[in-house]
This record gives C-alpha cells, sequence and structure tokens, in this order.
C-alpha cells in the first residue's frame, strides 16, 4: 500500500456512507493520532485499540450518526505521497468558512488548524473533515 492514510479516510468515508457501527482499520500511531482528532471535534463516536485473528493490530473506529445521517460529510486528503502540501500557520486554509476542520502534521504533532493558528506552528496539510 502506498499510501496508507488516504486508505484510513476511504474506510472511514465508505463505512460512514454504508451506516456501519464499527469500521475496523490496520493500527499505525499516525492513524491512531488522526481518530483521536475526530473524535475530540465529534465527528467519531469513538476510538478502541484490537488485535484482529492473526494477531495484527487494529483500530477499531465507532462511527457517529446524528438523526440517522452521517457526522461526516466529507472527508478529503490533500497532502499525498506525490504532492507534499506544507503551510505556514497564516496560509491554513479554512474548510467551509470555519464549519469543517483541516489536521496538520507538525513538529509539535498532529494539530487541527485552530490549535496551528494559536499555537504559531505550521506543517504539512494532512486532511480536511467537515
Amino acid at each position: 500500500m502506498t499510501d496508507p492514510i488516504s486508505d484510513f479516510l476511504t474506510r472511514l468515508r465508505n463505512a460512514s456512507k454504508a451506516r456501519l457501527a464499527v469500521c475496523i482499520i490496520p493500527h499505525s500511531n499516525l492513524k491512531e493520532g488522526l481518530a483521536a482528532i475526530l473524535t475530540t471535534e465529534g465527528y467519531v463516536a469513538g476510538h478502541a485499540n484490537g488485535v484482529d485473528a492473526k494477531g495484527h493490530k487494529t483500530l477499531e473506529v465507532k462511527m457517529k450518526y446524528v438523526d440517522g445521517a452521517p457526522a461526516i460529510t466529507g472527508l478529503t486528503r490533500v497532502s499525498t505521497p506525490g504532492r507534499r502540501l506544507y503551510m505556514r500557520y497564516t496560509e491554513i486554509p479554512r474548510v467551509l468558512n470555519g464549519l469543517g476542520i483541516s489536521i496538520l502534521s507538525t513538529s509539535k504533532g498532529l494539530m487541527k488548524d485552530s490549535d496551528c493558528r494559536r499555537n504559531k506552528a505550521g506543517g504539512e496539510l494532512v486532511c480536511n473533515v467537515w
């Protein structure tokens, strides 16, 4: 797999459209950090670590629905392996005029856009969520 982050986002997108209760994803620390941000922002209900039948670590993301509609309406990968996008904290775009969030990978770890602006930290723009 050349882009595990894109695979993570696609699995979440597909699980929300299929109205699944839980989405099971291969584990990595970056994916766990993304799931933690999505949980604190209210886009998913929660996440936990698990182990599959072969003994591999997995990440179980509990999907969130509001009145039967998925809480995640849009999820896009911005920086790809072929085109990395790095932003200064002043250049970070606002998603849907502030209704969505951008997630950045900074030297201080994964952060959402408002935290990056507050801490004056730029980095690689990973994805946009709304």
